[in-house]
Parts: C-alpha cells; sequence; structure tokens
C-alpha cells in the first residue's frame, strides 16, 4: 500500500508540474494554494498510514464550509482537517481549528454521517492533521488524532 501511494503521488506531482508549465496552474491566491497542497500531501500521509480516503472537500451544499478529508480506519470514521503552513515560525497550524471552526465541522459531519447508506451511525473521531511545507525540505506532518470531540465542556474550551 505505502509503494502504491507513493507512486500515486508522484503521478499527481508530475502531472501538476506539467499543467503549470502549459499555463493551467489553478489561478488561485497563493494561501489557498498552500492550502491545497498540504491537503494532497495530507491525503497521501493518510494513504501510507493505511486510511481509506473516502471525500476530499466534501461539501453539504447547504451549509457553509467543507470537511478536508473524510477516511475510514477500521470501522472508525475519520473526519480530518488539514491545517497548513509554509514556515515553521508562526503559529502552529492547528491552533486555527478555533471553537467556531471546530463547530462547523460538526454540523458537516453529522450531515455526512445522515447521508451514508447504514442504519446505523458509525463511530466518528475528529482527527487535525497540520502540515508543514517548508521551502527546501520534506513536508513535515503532525497527526492529532481525537483532536476534538463531539461535545465540548467548558474546561476543553480552555485547555
Amino acid at each position: 500500500m505505502r509503494l502504491r501511494a507513493q507512486g500515486l503521488q508522484g503521478a499527481v506531482g508530475l502531472l501538476d508540474s506539467l499543467a503549470a508549465r502549459r499555463g493551467r496552474a489553478p489561478d488561485l491566491p497563493a494561501h489557498l494554494l498552500v492550502g491545497i497542497e498540504g491537503e494532497e500531501a495530507a491525503y497521501f500521509y493518510l494513504l501510507r498510514k493505511g486510511y481509506i480516503v473516502v471525500a476530499r472537500r466534501w461539501s453539504a451544499g447547504n451549509h457553509p464550509g467543507d470537511l478536508d478529508l473524510v477516511a475510514w480506519q477500521g470501522q472508525l470514521l475519520c473526519i480530518i482537517e488539514v491545517k497548513t503552513r509554509s514556515a515553521r515560525d508562526q503559529t502552529p497550524a492547528e491552533a486555527a481549528i478555533d471553537l467556531h471552526k471546530r463547530n462547523l465541522l460538526r454540523r458537516l459531519a453529522r450531515q455526512y454521517v445522515r447521508q451514508l447508506p447504514t442504519e446505523t451511525a458509525p463511530e466518528v473521531r475528529f482527527d487535525a492533521i497540520s502540515v508543514y511545507l517548508v521551502p527546501g525540505r520534506p513536508p513535515e506532518f503532525l497527526h492529532f488524532e481525537s483532536a476534538f470531540r463531539w461535545r465540548e465542556t467548558r474546561a476543553d474550551r480552555f485547555a
């Protein structure tokens, strides 16, 4: 599985560079391009770890925002928020997942689970992956499993 993910990642990278040379690179602001690159790197990171990624940038349509990655780890459904930085001297990437963002992700996760073709809802875990794409260095990943829960106590908010 690991070699297959590496081969696929190499092929996608090659296609991206060919598109950029032919003038077909996305016309987006730099910070959005970094975010997309980080999500792609996190996708391949999860594949190498044995996750089965079933959705990327999933949107409910009737709620703002999206779920960056949705993956299965065995019977556990993982909702994964990816935060990317191009330098290590900034605030840690995972710090950007504030209460508002966590509540948005919970709403979207409920919508996602409702549309699954199962009678009972699976167990859900909320993860965060910080991706550091520092030029000249290989990508660095910090994976926070169970970064937050369905419900928060007051103590959770100030931890």
